[in-house]
């Protein structure tokens, strides 16, 4: 049985969909690349921005970070707020929260974005820690931000700590930090991504996720 939980934000606790594609279409405009279908800038989601940048359409590392402070002019005060609540995050959390269970955020979102957000959706009171990138990206890797999950929340014992997310970096670092890891099927990573990353669990719904914690 888990008792303490860590969850993903971007595509686990909420759909950012909207507000981060339109982020990554606004820095790409600057370097004059226009993208006309922005579900092609769904695999944004998840992974830390600079890697995507690079990966995706062969920024070198400078021009990934100087894409990064125009995704930010715009993501800061607008896109942030283009994103729901997956439908019963919030029972769910508060089940877990009436079990007495230890709730973390871990998410390679800059932490004062993550703070927002959580604040906005009235989620924030739910979570004991909550943890996420350094805004100078010196800490954005998942195994990072897990770690300093723990560290932040005075978390020592990890043989009942769980990651849940949705995509092979929330996996991979759960499992380079020796915890176990759900991965959810209804964010935006698939089963076949979450299986080759081997996630200990999955869950094709919120309330199974419920249900593989409670054992």
């Amino acid at each position: 049985m888990y008792t303490h939980i860590l969850f993903d934000l971007d595509g686990t606790l909420t759909d950012p969909g909207e507000g981060i594609t339109n982020s990554v279409a606004y820095a790409l405009k600057k370097y004059g690349i226009t993208v006309a279908d922005r579900t092609t800038l769904f695999c944004f989601i998840g992974p830390p921005l600079q890697n995507s940048f690079v990966k995706y359409f062969n920024f070198s590392p400078e021009e990934a970070l100087t894409a990064i402070k125009y995704y930010r002019e715009y993501f800061r005060d607008k896109g942030i707020f283009e994103n729901k609540v997956y439908p019963k995050i919030p029972e769910l959390l508060d089940s877990l929260k009436k079990q007495g269970k230890t709730l973390l955020v871990a998410s390679s979102k800059a932490e004062e974005f993550v703070i927002r957000i959580l604040k906005h959706f009235d989620l924030f009171d739910y979570f004991d820690c909550i943890a996420g990138a350094s805004m100078d990206l010196s800490r954005c890797k998942k195994e990072d931000v897990i770690a300093y999950a723990f560290e932040k929340g005075g978390v020592s014992n990890l043989q009942n700590a769980v990651m849940v997310g949705d995509r092979e970096q929330d996996v991979t670092g759960a499992k380079k930090t020796g915890i176990d890891s759900i991965g959810v099927l209804y964010g935006y990573g698939s089963r076949e991504e979450l299986e080759t990353a081997g996630a200990t669990h999955i869950a094709p719904t919120v309330m199974d996720i419920q249900r593989i914690i409670a054992g």
